[in-house]
């Protein structure tokens, strides 16, 4: 039916009929987002692109800032009037030489991040297994002024049950129980080599860390067994104080503003390889969904900050700035979600942590996502983990949230290490990371309420010990309840 009005005035008569605007409903914005995206998404070429022209994003390096030069051009190319760069101060570490001969004969190795700036050591080799603290404590002073050898993952064998524990970790195990250096061997066949920090609180370590490959560490592992076996590392290795800056592009929300939903992934990588995986399908992903919603004029009532975190992988540096300065200005309360892509891809479900007052609206937004794509299947969790730029958000009570990936888990074995390149990459996946990604993000940011809200202190504390983290917490020194 048309609407028409009568406009009657001493010189002038007009008649004026004009449809009335039709609201789309959900399914239908769904449909139009969807059909956008994969006409003209933009995740697998711009990732591509900086992967050929920049490279590297080691935070602290020239790289690095192309890489958040790159994107910040990027949201205001997508459209984006508020965009910044928040600048924090960052012990930039970067390597330089190392070697290792185990008994006079060298093997192959990488040095493990925030080692020392030089050493030289000499000592004997101690087969520490999983690395965990339990190891230790079952050879009490076993590792005092010698070597620690330990596995990465969890050996086969091990007693069901067993919690893993980062690099960092057992790492800060190590320099407890006195080793003077730490050898950790990579899980992936073939001889691959990983890198990745070895210190829990971003600076650097008193030791030196470094990984070797799968086979000559079990190779060393078998023959320690029988005979003793001696290592000498040397290495040198620079840490600067320098700038960083993270990418925020600001949507501002169309009722309620002043509540905020974070989405954020790290920009950063190691200087191995690019890191298109570690976190070039993520980071970029983002960056095509703020693309998305611009392009489709989503505008939904809370704010959407998108960002590009640096020094995620130096320590979570960039994150933790961010959570500080809000903590610091009394603002951490307006940030309602956090919602982290860290390697995501190929999304089929949905991990909502936090304590849910409303667990059937991921239920109901994941129903209407498949309705899109059979692709998505609407799984859901309810767990933590650590180590991304999730946890300094998470330990103030910031609900989380994080999608549930199904990828080619074999590119998951040049995680940190030299095949961390660009053909690793899945077009259709990353893709549909930015397709179903934009519909969680925007179910969730004009949301009438919530399903979940900021947890207190003790909520939060009993949150992580629900999702075993206590202990890795109190290694991490970001335990802070003293118990």
């Amino acid at each position: 039916m048309r609407q028409c009005i009568l406009f009657i005035g001493i010189t002038l008569l007009a008649i004026s009929c004009q449809a009335p605007q039709k609201t789309e409903n959900q399914a239908e914005l769904f449909a139009r987002i969807d059909t956008e995206i994969k006409q003209n998404s933009q995740a697998y070429e711009t990732l591509k692109e900086a992967s050929e022209t920049i490279g590297h994003r080691l935070t602290g390096s020239e790289n690095g800032s192309k890489a958040e030069e790159y994107t910040f051009n990027k949201f205001k190319e997508y459209g984006f009037e508020d965009v910044a760069y928040q600048t924090f101060e960052v012990e930039a570490w970067a390597r330089d030489q190392v070697s290792l001969k185990i008994n006079e004969n060298p093997v192959k190795v990488v040095t493990l991040g925030h080692s020392p700036v030089q050493a030289e050591i000499t000592g004997d080799i101690v087969d520490m297994g999983n690395g965990l603290e339990a190891d230790y404590l079952a050879q009490p002073g076993a590792v005092k002024d010698k070597i620690s050898l330990v596995y990465i993952g969890l050996l086969d064998g091990s007693e069901e049950g067993l919690s893993n524990l980062h690099r960092s970790e057992k790492t800060a195990l190590a320099i407890k129980y006195g080793a003077k250096g730490i050898i950790i061997i990579n899980q992936v066949p073939n001889g691959v080599l990983l890198t990745g920090t070895a210190s829990v609180t971003g600076e650097l370590i008193p030791i030196p860390a470094v990984c070797i490959g799968k086979e000559d560490g079990m190779a060393l592992k078998a023959n320690l067994k029988t005979d003793k076996a001696t290592a000498y590392i040397e290495m040198t290795n620079t840490s600067d104080l320098i700038k960083a800056r993270n990418v925020v592009a600001t949507l501002k929300g169309s009722e309620i503003p002043e509540e905020e939903i974070v989405i954020g992934g790290h920009l950063d990588s190691w200087d191995l390889a690019t890191g298109a995986i570690d976190n070039g399908i993520g980071s970029f992903a983002i960056l095509d969904i703020a693309r998305a919603f611009k392009a489709n004029g989503l505008q939904p009532k809370r704010t959407i900050k998108f960002v590009m975190f640096m020094g995620e992988e130096q320590g979570l540096l960039g994150s933790r700035y961010m959570v500080d300065e809000a903590v610091n200005a009394g603002k951490i309360d307006q940030i309602k979600y956090m919602m982290n892509l860290d390697m995501s891809g190929n999304p089929i479900g949905m991990n909502a942590g936090g304590q849910l007052e409303d667990e059937n609206f991921f239920k109901t937004l994941g129903a209407a996502i498949q309705k899109q794509d059979t692709i998505y299947q609407n799984n859901f969790s309810n767990r933590s983990g650590l180590h991304s730029d999730h946890q300094p958000f998470m330990l103030e009570g910031v609900p989380i949230l994080s999608v549930q990936s199904n990828l080619d888990r074999s590119i998951y074995g040049c995680y940190h290490s030299d095949c961390d390149d660009f053909d690793l990459v899945n077009k259709e996946h990353i893709t549909n990371t930015a397709r179903f990604g934009t519909m969680m993000l925007y179910g969730l940011a004009n949301a009438k309420k919530l399903p979940a809200t900021k947890m207190d202190s003790e909520t939060t504390k009993e949150f992580m010990i629900k999702n075993d983290l206590k202990e890795k917490l109190i290694i991490g020194g970001d335990w802070k309840w003293g118990d």
